[in-house]
């Protein structure tokens, strides 16, 4: 890959992980979305699971899955194989991440590999800590690369304002902008990288 065409905008999947009723991870992904907006070099497409009819069964994992249900992810798979680098949206639930976004990741593989993956979490005075350090264990098992820096949002209840957004937004927007630098040194260098030799677990 030239270096010209390594400027095009990078293509980012922004996942947002909770499926709850009355969830606030849609509102923190669009405050998060308003934020890497004035990014010109950032293509920015969501993947909202509550959209997508996840199967419950796993291919070869004793079981078959329902074929509407593998249909389903006829639209999101080529997606997230386009993607460039992701952004994770998720809340911690008991010191967790919630199951639909590991199901989400389980039903993938090759889509994840030797790109990068940045967070924005969200819940409780950890403001999601807990589940962003275990999805990089996940990841890292995917053969992902994690970047260093996440967003934190503390509450809901204090650090969220009833929409969503997060009551300190200097400080946060100013965390979403580092995490994004970060995301968008790997994600560039790993999509050269996967151009000149393709990424063989």
């Amino acid at each position: 890959m030239s270096a010209v065409s390594n400027q095009a905008p990078l293509r980012v999947a922004v996942v947002v992980g909770s499926v709850r009723e009355g969830r606030q991870g849609r509102a923190v992904a669009d405050w998060f979305l308003t934020t890497a907006a004035g990014d010109d070099g950032l293509a920015l497409d969501v993947v909202d699971l509550a959209d997508v009819d996840l199967p419950l069964v796993l291919p070869g994992w004793g079981g078959t899955p329902d074929p509407a249900a593998v249909a389903a992810l006829e639209d999101v798979s080529p997606r997230l194989a386009a993607a460039d680098a992701f952004v994770v949206v998720t809340p911690e639930y008991n010191h967790s991440f919630p199951a639909s976004l590991k199901n989400f990741i389980d039903w993938h593989h090759a889509q994840w590999q030797a790109k990068p993956v940045g967070f924005v979490s969200y819940g409780g005075l950890g403001g999601g800590l807990r589940a962003v350090e275990q999805l990089r264990l996940v990841f890292a098992e995917l053969h992902s690369v994690t970047v260093r820096d996440s967003v934190s949002l503390h509450g809901p209840w204090s650090g969220l304002g009833e929409d969503g957004s997060p009551r300190d937004a200097a400080v946060c927007a100013g965390a979403a902008k580092g995490m994004l630098g970060q995301l968008a040194w790997w994600g560039r260098a790993l999509r050269a990288a996967r151009a000149d030799r393709p990424y063989t677990a």
